[in-house]
């Protein structure tokens, strides 16, 4: 009884680090171009700053074959886009004013940000 309650323990815990916790990798770019890798569940960079008033290109190389991996959405840009495995997923948004702009899977479980600064 006692091994259950601790791996129970340790189980909540998994789940408050990956949901709440996890901090994805950051990086800046300077042309506004980014490659994003779909994996394991993760984008990588995940969190992307870029300069405003400037097209942004993005290129996903999709390596996780999971179906929540299948479709990147931009919602407050109103655009998703289908991803086929491997690389040669461009998507183009437009010129972004200042702020955040959230990107993430059609079931809200991989999950990245733009910043436009």
């Amino acid at each position: 009884m006692l091994m259950i309650n601790i791996g129970g323990a340790l189980l909540i815990a998994a789940i408050i680090y990956w949901f709440w916790l996890y901090k994805p990798e950051q990086t800046q770019s300077d042309d506004n171009k980014v490659t994003i890798v779909v994996d394991n569940g993760v984008y990588k960079p995940g969190h992307i700053k870029v300069a405003v008033n400037k097209e942004v290109v993005l290129t996903f190389d999709r390596k996780d074959s999971a179906p929540c991996a299948e479709t990147v959405v931009f919602p407050q840009l109103d655009i998703s886009k289908t991803l086929a495995m491997g690389d040669g997923n461009t998507v183009k948004l437009p010129a972004l004013e200042a702020g955040e702009y959230d990107f993430h899977c059609q079931m809200q479980m991989y999950k990245g940000k733009l910043v436009a600064q």
